[in-house]
Formats: structure tokens, sequence, C-alpha cells
């Protein structure tokens, strides 16, 4: 994608912020989230951005949806470099925030769906700031190299070497978390099949569904008790899974398919209310479990809606 107006693309002087607004929030959100992992950051990204545009002089800009995403770029890039420190001091593990479908538009506004995708997201954290500003540019909205140059102040060779040296950085099976896109039925199969085993303690069950090396991970961010490291090795998530002295609090939970990120996931509630999701990313064929990830901290559960 180049920085030339498509066809349908006004001119910024032409429009009002309020109908800039209205054409390009969902997109310019679709940016901040891959960029952040965070609905309420993102949220408060793209208000930055648009109020930012209201006390803007007029100009003519050619391209106001390819301008707005360079905006946010950038805001995200401040927001991700000073966020480090903060996550440094995180209590417990950190999970990205996940995101009801409904919340998003995503699915009218980006080719690259799957890389919504709760699994995507959580490799995405092990990118320093500009590799994961380059690669989500590049990856998921499929911006040429020249351009992402001129938005980050680097030179083209510079984006093409922080795009290889991400990739280098990500896990080796990366493409198949993109490629792991199984129709609803299929995955409301195994997450019933998931729920089953979990509420049943089912050990025969719950073996058979994982991989080899199967990842736990759970974000209670300090104000809800959780397992607080994640557990990478087979045996541990096995036994944390059908244990009947953690996590108990699950099972007394109303388990819903919901769709989260792009697919369907699980939503957990008490008395209506959403208390936990935990979302689990599938290995290439889609069936078996590679990640469970387990999110509790109430502040990061305010974006999911559930139809019950």
């Amino acid at each position: 994608m180049n920085s030339k107006p498509l066809p349908n693309e006004p001119e910024l002087s032409s429009l009002e912020v309020g109908e800039l607004y209205t054409r390009y929030k969902s997109y310019a959100f679709a940016v901040a989230y891959r960029m952040l992992g965070s609905v309420v950051e993102a949220e408060d990204i793209v208000q930055d951005c648009f109020t930012g545009l209201q006390s803007q002089p007029s100009t003519v800009i050619h391209n106001p949806k390819a301008y707005i995403a360079k905006l946010v770029v950038n805001r995200s890039l401040n927001v991700l470099n000073s966020a480090r420190n903060q996550r440094e001091h995180y209590i417990g593990e950190w999970l990205p925030e996940p995101l009801s479908d409904r919340e998003t538009g995503l699915e009218m506004e980006v080719e690259q769906k799957e890389m919504i995708s709760y699994a995507y997201l959580v490799m995405l954290e092990c990118l320093s700031p500009t590799e994961r500003a380059v690669f989500v540019l590049r990856e998921a909205f499929q911006y040429d190299y020249q351009t992402i140059a001129d938005w980050l102040g680097k030179s083209e060779s510079n984006c093409r070497q922080i795009f290889s040296r991400a990739k280098r950085n990500l896990p080796d099976d990366l493409s198949s978390v993109a490629r792991a896109q199984t129709t609803d039925k299929a995955q409301e199969q195994m997450l019933e099949r998931f729920t089953t085993a979990f509420l049943n303690y089912d050990v025969n069950a719950m073996m058979e569904m994982l991989v080899e090396e199967p990842v736990f991970t759970a974000d209670g961010g300090g104000r809800v008790h959780t397992v607080m490291r994640s557990m990478k090795v087979y045996k541990g998530v096995l036994a944390l899974l059908t244990s009947r002295q953690v996590l108990t609090r699950l099972r007394s939970r109303q388990w819903v398919p919901t769709p989260i990120n792009g697919e369907l996931q699980l939503a957990l509630l008490d008395d209506g209310q959403v208390t936990e999701v935990l979302c689990l990313e599938f290995d290439s064929t889609g069936e078996r479990i590679r990640g469970v990830y387990l999110m509790v901290n109430p502040e990061k559960l305010g974006s999911i809606f559930v139809n019950i």
C-alpha cells in the first residue's frame, strides 16, 4: 500500500474532523489496538488523534486515511516506550486486553483479519516498539516499506532490516497462527471438548488435546489471585488444567462461547457478569491446543459483551 490518494479518498481540507472521525475511527482503532494490545489505550490514542486534528491548521492532505494511520502509529510508539517501565512493575504476567468483535468493526476495515487473533497479539509482545510498528504496518496493513520509512523517520533499507529482525524475534511457528483459521463450528466443538475436560478434571481428555509443549498464562494484574508465572512444561500445564486445588472458582462459572478477537473463545460469567475470559491457541491443524490464556484482571474485561 502506498500513500497516493485512492479514487474515493477525499483530501483533508474538504472534510470536517467529525466526518473524518466517522469515516476512519474504526481503522484508527484497528491500528492502535494492534500496536498496543490495550483497548483503553487504543481508544485514548484515537481520541487524541482526532482532537489534535481539530486544532490543526487546514491543510491539503491527499490521503487522510494514511495520514491518520501515521498519527496513530507515532502516538502508539510514545505510549509503548513509556509503558515498558510500567509493565516491568506489573504484578504477574501481562496479557493483551481481549476484545469483543462487536466493538471492533475490524472485519470491515482490515484484510488481514487473522492478525487480530489473541494468540497473534500475545506473540507481538516479544517485539520492541519499533519492531512492532514496522511488523504491524507491513504484515497486517500491507503498507510498503517507503511509506513506513517516511512515517517512522527511517530509511527504507533500515525498515526492511527491522522487519527481518522482528520476524527472527517472533516464534518460528508464527505463520501457523495466521493459518490456523478454523470454522466457527469446528472451533466451537474444540471449545466444548476443552470445557468438558476442564470441568470434569478429565486428565486423559486433556492429554489428547494438548501439544507436546503447551503454554498456560494468566493475567490477574495483582487485583485477582491467579497463577503468577507462565507454565511452559507439558506436565505442569496438564496438572494446572486438571487440578482440584487450582483455578477452582472457574468451575462455578457459566462458560459461554463468544466471538473475541475475530474467533470464538470462552467468556466465563458469574450471575450474568463476565469475570474471566479464556482464549485458546490452536496448532495449524486446529485440533490441538498449544496456548491457554486466562484473563482475570477486571480492568481488562470491560469490552467483553456476551449474548446469552
